[in-house]
């Protein structure tokens, strides 16, 4: 505890909540800075280690484009791990309501549908710690096979497909049947749900990739390799493989790349842990998991709850749930941003 904490903590017996840094002002400068290199309008969107794009997302995208005027050129810095691809298409077409030209910003790790939705934009701008990933689905169902936990484990298409060719290439019995063998382990109902998992992840890519692309052979080839030829969910796909890919991919200059990175910094001290401990068996949260910000305007994602261990089934139970979107303007007042 630091001075302040210590004082409150004597007084009351309480300990007094941590609070992610209010960063507006630093962040507004950047931001402010980089405007000044492009020709276009900017937005960022930025998500921690253990955030994911998410439903909500695109009506906070809607909220900062609310009674902007349509543009021609939007530059959409994108900092992500991935999340639902669903959610990255109903961005990707909400944001082509207002620009008729996108330039994805991509400085670090855009991931899985992060990736989805950089595939959306005319041009990729990668900096050298860049990189994108395979975009396969993989899913955890009600009937997934267990780990060591007892936690249910995620499938997908690839490891199936891979199971498969292994049993195929290697048994020796030629009338074996491979299926009847998985069945004992995985149930049929999963790999119909990882099928149909998969064929969404392809008709998701193929879809965010006609908004700027017309030849249908060239979208479905790179639908195709995004989604089975990786034996990686997360292989890093770096600038010279996504041109190899056929992305409309270009370098970062060094000047904005040093800028966002900077932006990725401060977005980073905004979302640390902001844990406060009130015994072993309670603490609070406060941490800041997603930020979406244009001039003028940041908004971010909240947690601001309680958790207590309840000992009955050795789990942490969630309580006096306040967390959600806040707005804060460019006179640093923030506000809850309700959205149900």
């Amino acid at each position: 505890m630091n001075l302040l904490e210590k004082i409150v903590f004597k007084l009351t017996g309480q300990r007094q909540e941590k609070q992610p840094p209010n960063l507006l002002t630093d962040t507004q400068n950047v931001i402010k800075s980089v405007q000044a290199e492009i020709d276009g309008d900017l937005i960022t969107y930025w998500g921690a280690a253990n955030s994911s794009i998410a439903g909500n997302d695109g009506i906070v995208f809607g909220e900062l484009l609310r009674n902007r005027k349509p543009a021609e050129k939007l530059y959409l810095m994108i900092k992500s791990n991935g999340g639902s691809g669903e959610s990255s298409l109903r961005i990707l077409n909400l944001l082509r309501q207002h620009y008729s030209y996108i330039v994805a910003l991509v400085p670090s790790n855009c991931a899985s549908a992060a990736t989805m939705l950089a595939l959306g934009a005319n041009e990729i701008w990668m900096g050298p710690l860049s990189y994108l990933t395979a975009v396969d689905t993989s899913i955890t169902h009600d009937l997934s096979p267990v780990d060591k936990d007892d936690d249910l484990v995620s499938v997908s298409q690839n490891e199936l497909d891979r199971v498969l060719k292994l049993w195929n290439g290697e048994s020796k019995k030629k009338d074996a049947n491979a299926y009847k063998s998985l069945y004992e382990h995985i149930h049929p109902l999963v790999f119909g749900a990882v099928d149909r998992a998969s064929s969404l992840s392809i008709k998701l890519t193929s879809e965010i990739l006609s908004y700027h692309m017309k030849n249908t052979a060239e979208i479905d080839k790179i639908s195709h390799q995004l989604n089975s030829e990786y034996p990686s969910h997360g292989y890093p796909i770096t600038p010279r493989e996504a041109l190899k890919l056929g992305l409309p991919v270009k370098d970062l200059p060094e000047v904005l790349n040093s800028r966002l990175m900077e932006l990725n910094h401060l977005y980073s001290q905004m979302a640390q842990r902001c844990y406060t401990d009130y015994s072993e068996y309670k603490y609070h949260n406060n941490q800041i998991y997603t930020v979406i910000e244009r001039l003028g305007l940041q908004t971010y994602y909240q947690t601001d709850k309680d958790f207590t261990w309840r000992k009955e089934d050795k789990s942490w139970v969630s309580g006096n749930d306040d967390s959600g979107w806040k707005k804060n303007d460019q006179e640093g007042n923030i506000r809850n941003f309700y959205i149900r």
